[in-house]
């Protein structure tokens, strides 16, 4: 089998893993669902990255040296491919490739909601490495919102699991989940490492936006707190002017769309493949970003104002400039004239 061959039937073999993991967390039925997520999205990983390592070095990068007919384990893949070792995307890996060895005898319900934002953050991170590395856009195999992980999250304190289990089982799990919280904090709540799956209600009088209609009951014992603006923005909108061009450049480059803008230096006609931030102030206003908090959160700083935006605009825009990647920027230009 030749090199490029044996590459596309890892590539093929790690999505087909891949959407196998999904399958399995997303089915209800399934009581399994962890250790098999934790086995499949591990074996995706190692698969893809082994394809990788080929493309780049040759068939013999994936075996022992002194074993020729041994491949390497895929804790070694990470650490030569990922060399920063607090990288959070790393650390994520290593985390559910941990699960995955350690701790399959002692699962218990209670680890989805330890898990859970990991999983979330490990299908996020595949789907994108997938694309820099091999200009795979894993949405050819699989519907966009396939992607997000369907959980089941009750909290419970360590008083409620300490009477459920056995000691032994109590403690590890506690201190299990501790680690996976501090290493949290250690990475600054970063993406690449955990994602937080929540779910929001908004009340709308527009019956065109709504999913589903409620009633106002004034005597009813349950209270809900409508809430005017988004409270934290910290975690929704981290992104600064800046790091959103910077943001949509690495999409861009990762999903290898052919990005091209006309201009001219010293009245040549240039042709210029990034993304800047000319472009990005073009889209904000053509599109009114700044007034849809989706994309935008207002600060308010004595009698100035700062906005920061989020993970929304990223895909927004990008998702426009894959429409049309060589004339996106001229066509706005001609719209806003």
């Amino acid at each position: 089998m030749s090199t490029d061959n044996l590459t596309q039937n890892l590539i093929d073999k790690s999505i087909e893993a891949f959407i196998l993991g999904l399958e399995i967390y997303n089915k209800p039925t399934i009581r399994y669902r962890i250790e098999g997520f934790s086995f499949f999205a591990s074996n995706a990983w190692e698969l893809m990255l082994k394809a990788y390592l080929i493309k780049n070095e040759g068939e013999q990068a994936i075996y022992f040296k002194d074993k020729v007919d041994r491949t390497i384990d895929l804790s070694s893949v990470i650490k030569r491919i990922y060399t920063n070792k607090k990288d959070p995307l790393r650390v994520n890996l290593e985390r559910v490739i941990d699960l995955r060895n350690t701790s399959t005898h002692f699962i218990t319900e209670d680890y989805e909601t330890v898990y859970a934002p990991l999983f979330q953050a490990n299908v996020i991170n595949f789907t994108r490495e997938l694309e820099r590395k091999h200009g795979v856009d894993i949405t050819d195999h699989i519907a966009q919102n396939f992607l997000t992980l369907s959980v089941s999250l009750e909290a419970t304190t360590d008083d409620q699991i300490r009477a459920k289990y056995s000691p032994e089982m109590a403690e590890r799990f506690i201190t299990m989940r501790n680690n996976v919280e501090f290493q949290d904090e250690q990475t600054g709540s970063n993406s690449r490492y955990s994602i937080p799956i929540e779910q929001k209600f908004y009340i709308t009088k527009n019956k065109t936006d709504a999913d589903f209609f409620v009633a106002v009951d004034r005597t009813s014992d349950k209270h809900l707190a409508v809430a005017k603006e988004l409270r934290d923005p910290s975690n929704t909108h981290r992104l600064s002017f800046n790091n959103l061009t910077t943001a949509i450049n690495d999409k861009i480059e990762a999903s290898h769309v052919k990005y091209k803008v006309k201009h001219y230096v010293n009245s040549h006609e240039t042709i210029r493949t990034r993304f800047t931030t000319g472009d990005l102030q073009l889209f904000i206003k053509f599109y009114n970003m700044k007034d849809n908090q989706v994309y935008a959160y207002k600060h308010v700083i004595g009698k100035g104002t700062q906005y920061s935006y989020s993970q929304a605009a990223v895909d927004f825009i990008f998702s426009e400039i894959k429409k049309s990647p060589d004339t996106i920027i001229e066509r706005l230009k001609k719209a806003k004239k």
